[in-house]
């Protein structure tokens, strides 16, 4: 089902998107090699939690964790363990949290110390297409926009976009109605309107778009185990400009001048 939101249901999102921004700072602050991916969900869970949040992964479909921890060729879905991130990798936080009886939802992808440039790049331009996505979740507009705005612009750099995995509408449930591929036709699809609230996140491959599932039924990984990148907004579809109800402003502050800082300049959309 698709459900509409009221300004006042949007308000109390963007209440929820407030600590879940806040949420990804507190572990961006913790990422740095020898730190294990279980101890970066222990930090978001007890801050959620101590912000009266209740995170929207854990439980959800049996998830165990708050966070999707996904590292290197895993696309998504991730399980925190007692892996220690080294220097080189990428590592891709996705996260809920659940407030006022209102879910939203967030991903950011950050690189640890010295990765290559062609890594670098596809984080970057994954981001941009993230925006360039955003761009077209406009009233009147159509689902095939979005997914056609993302991966027009990621293919020219030559990257693929995950098939099998999409963005979705949130709300008081995790995920609702509608699907959001990250790849599509223009003028196709669902038509956008006002008071929609949809999950925009594209899950860019540096290689093939083939993805694999591992046993233990949740973690996604590339076939050909190349780097995966994926960055996430939850947004509301208005009138002439989405409004992003989700945040990276304190990942960005607690990013600066580091080394996991993903910079990205104005880019130009079909």
């Amino acid at each position: 089902m698709i459900y509409l939101k009221s300004d006042a249901e949007i308000e109390l999102m963007k209440i929820s998107g407030q600590v879940l921004g806040k949420a990804h700072a507190e572990v961006a602050k913790r990422i740095r090699p020898g730190v294990t991916t279980k101890e970066l969900d222990r930090v978001a869970e007890e801050y959620i939690r101590d912000n009266g949040g209740i995170p929207s992964f854990k439980g959800f479909n049996n998830f165990p964790a708050a966070l999707c921890i996904s590292v290197n060729e895993t696309v998504v879905h991730g399980f925190p363990s007692k892996y220690e991130l080294k220097e080189g990798d990428i590592i891709s936080i996705d996260c809920g949290v659940k407030l006022n009886g209102y879910h939203s939802d967030s991903a950011y992808t950050y690189p640890i110390g010295d990765i290559s440039q062609e890594v670098r790049d596809l984080l970057i331009r994954t981001k941009q297409s993230l925006y360039c996505g955003i761009e077209k979740a406009t009233e009147g507009n159509r689902i095939g926009d979005i997914g056609y705005a993302v991966q027009s612009h990621v293919e020219k750099f030559g990257y693929s976009v995950v098939r099998e995995l999409v963005g979705h509408g949130v709300g008081k449930s995790l995920h609702e109605g509608p699907e959001v591929p990250n790849y599509g036709k223009r003028g196709q699809g669902v038509k956008l309107k006002e008071g929609m609230v949809l999950a925009i996140e594209p899950m860019v491959n540096l290689g093939k778009k083939s993805i694999v599932q591992e046993r233990d039924g949740w973690t996604i990984r590339t076939v050909d185990r190349k780097p995966s990148a994926h960055f996430e907004h939850s947004i509301a579809v208005r009138k002439g400009q989405a409004e992003i109800l989700t945040t990276f402003q304190y990942i960005e502050e607690v990013t600066a001048n580091t080394s996991l800082m993903i910079e990205v300049n104005e880019v130009t959309i079909a």
